[in-house]
């Protein structure tokens, strides 16, 4: 290899990179001139753009992540831009898309959705592409992040069918066929034990679910139950180990768990709710 590929996997060995083949070969990927596969061994230093590929390693050694830099992170197959106002989208929130899926299989069907705390709108526009016939309303306490879904949604040519809403949650009485939310639910010795990476560049409001981590379920649990009907069914996404508790909570407020999907690591990370008939409660 050489001189120049040397140093940059020195320097990010030298601050604890755990894989600096693979970040390095991302980084200089992402700033490529010609886009072809990057092999670290046979490397063409002027196939960069150099201060695109400088700046963006030194911001990555001061830990920011690759899709902050780039302004992009890639969902269900479909890119979206994202900044420090958003969170990422992870891999895990795709089996909310795999649930909606299973239990409505029709996607010519016209289905009413709703996506409470949308973020950079990656739930609603991924699954307003496979529902092609349906129409979104998507939520977000943030003005910030909605620029962003919207944004995103005209990217992905879905603005006339998702209407965005500036609030807390949801305040109307519309019953919905599909409820989505991915709640901020990390608890406080799991946000204060968070990479420092993540914790600088994500918005502490989309993560930080209160000192249980449960806030945001409790609140959900009414809405859920006002905005729902007998047919109606939600996917919330959960933490680590939060299952029999948020559970509860959506008991609490006449829901109930009928399915749980576990993500790649087999974590129950999914609830598939619905509301109890009357002569359940």
């Amino acid at each position: 290899m050489n001189d120049f590929i040397n140093s940059h996997l020195l320097s990010l060995k030298r601050n604890n990179f755990s894989f600096p083949e693979v970040e390095l070969r991302t980084l200089l990927k992402k700033s490529a001139i010609n886009k072809k596969e990057i092999i670290l061994s046979n490397f063409d230093i002027n196939n960069i753009n150099k201060d695109l590929f400088n700046d963006a390693f030194k911001r990555r050694i001061n830990k920011e992540p690759i899709s902050k830099i780039f302004n992009e992170k890639c969902f269900w197959n479909l890119d979206f831009f994202v900044n420090k106002k958003v969170l990422d989208p992870r891999p895990e929130t795709e089996f909310i898309i795999e649930g909606v899926e299973k239990y409505f299989k029709n996607k010519r069907e016209k289905l009413n959705f709703i996506d409470l705390g949308t973020g950079s709108g990656c739930l609603a526009i991924s699954l307003a592409k496979e529902y092609f016939s349906s129409k979104f309303i998507a939520t977000d306490i943030s003005t910030e992040a909605l620029k962003v879904a919207k944004n995103n949604s005209k990217n992905h040519k879905t603005s006339n069918r998702i209407k965005f809403l500036n609030c807390d949650w949801y305040n109307g009485n519309e019953i919905f066929n599909v409820i989505l939310s991915n709640p901020p639910y990390l608890n406080l010795k799991e946000y204060n034990n968070l990479d420092e990476g993540l914790k600088n560049n994500e918005p502490k409001v989309a993560l930080y679910g209160g000192i249980d981590g449960l806030t945001y379920y409790r609140e959900l649990g009414p809405i859920l139950s006002r905005i729902s009907n007998q047919d109606t069914i939600s996917f919330v996404e959960i933490g680590y180990k939060q299952k029999d508790r948020t559970i509860e909570i959506f008991n609490e407020y006449g829901m109930k768990c009928i399915d749980i999907i576990v993500d790649y690591q087999q974590y129950e990370r999914i609830l598939v709710l619905m509301k109890k008939s009357r002569n359940n409660y």
